[in-house]
């Protein structure tokens, strides 16, 4: 009687669950463990899965984990004149840029490039009287130990793209955008100024290239006239991630033979873009 009312089906249900609620991950490594299981009876596809592993990732990080170090940065005087300015701003080709007045640790607010469009039709005799902190912004500071979650979510709510970061001491330790922290989750963000999806290996002037470290050996070697072994690894970020000893951050170079690389872009798990030179002439 009770299996004709549905009762027994109805403890199967509940069964089924307290099953499934029994398996309940722990902690984060059990966690990993499920989903990994999960992506191999298909039930979520391999982007889907790094995705995730990307955010978990993110919960446990801090901004000094990822953060461009301070020596690598990219910034503008306030006191420079209008054409030392707009020089940097080409050259760098950055979008975004910490300004700073007597020294690096005296910042005083954020410029975006885009501000200065309207200048372009200006004349010379105009230009004389620019002053870079009528265009700047109010810069964000944030500690080297914010959580990554945290200033996600800061970013958000302040729709700002870019934060300086402080040691303990108040000091500029480097900057950190809203791309840096997404890139942990979803991994290398390209631009306008990476190398476009069908090509690997980008010149970018006589003596520089931009390269993708999925570029195979074999194809480096042919572009670039030089003889890196090619049993030990597949691809040139490979390569590097033996020659560095770790992964590297943002902005630190080494030099292989005839030629320096420079890390562009890169995760904590895997480089994405370099910058490669003929070593005499590279930057010291």
């Amino acid at each position: 009687m009770s299996e004709a009312l549905g009762v027994e089906p109805r403890r199967s249900l509940l069964k089924r669950l307290g099953d499934l609620f029994s398996d309940e991950p722990t902690d984060a490594a059990e966690l990993r463990e499920l989903l990994q299981g999960a992506a191999e009876r298909n039930l979520i596809d391999a982007d889907a899965l790094n995705i995730i592993y990307g955010a978990l990732q993110v919960t446990e990080m801090t901004v000094r984990d990822i953060m461009l170090p301070r020596k690598h940065l990219v910034a503008l005087c306030a006191q420079d004149r209008p054409e030392a300015i707009f020089e940097r701003i080409i050259e760098s080709k950055h979008s975004r840029f910490p300004v700073y007045g007597d020294d690096l640790d005296d910042v005083k607010g954020i410029l975006h490039a885009k501000d200065l469009l309207p200048l372009a039709l200006e004349r010379d005799a105009e230009l004389s009287e620019f002053d870079i902190k009528d265009y700047i912004r109010p810069a964000t500071m944030v500690p080297e130990s914010k959580r990554l979650i945290v200033l996600l979510q800061e970013f958000r709510a302040t729709r700002n793209h870019m934060a300086v970061v402080v040691d303990e001491y108040g000091q500029v330790a480097g900057a950190v955008t809203i791309e840096d922290v997404l890139e942990q989750i979803v991994g290398e963000i390209e631009d306008e100024h990476d190398v476009d999806d069908d090509g690997l290996i980008k010149q970018m002037s006589e003596t520089t290239f931009n390269v993708k470290a999925a570029t195979p050996i074999d194809e480096f070697n042919e572009q670039f006239s030089v003889a890196f072994a090619e049993d030990e690894f597949d691809t040139i970020g490979g390569l590097l991630l033996k020659s560095f000893g770790h992964v590297p951050e943002r902005g630190e170079s080494i030099v292989l033979g005839t030629l320096r690389f420079t890390v562009l872009s890169a995760d904590s798990r895997r480089l994405g873009l370099l910058e490669v030179q003929r070593a005499g002439n590279a930057r010291a």
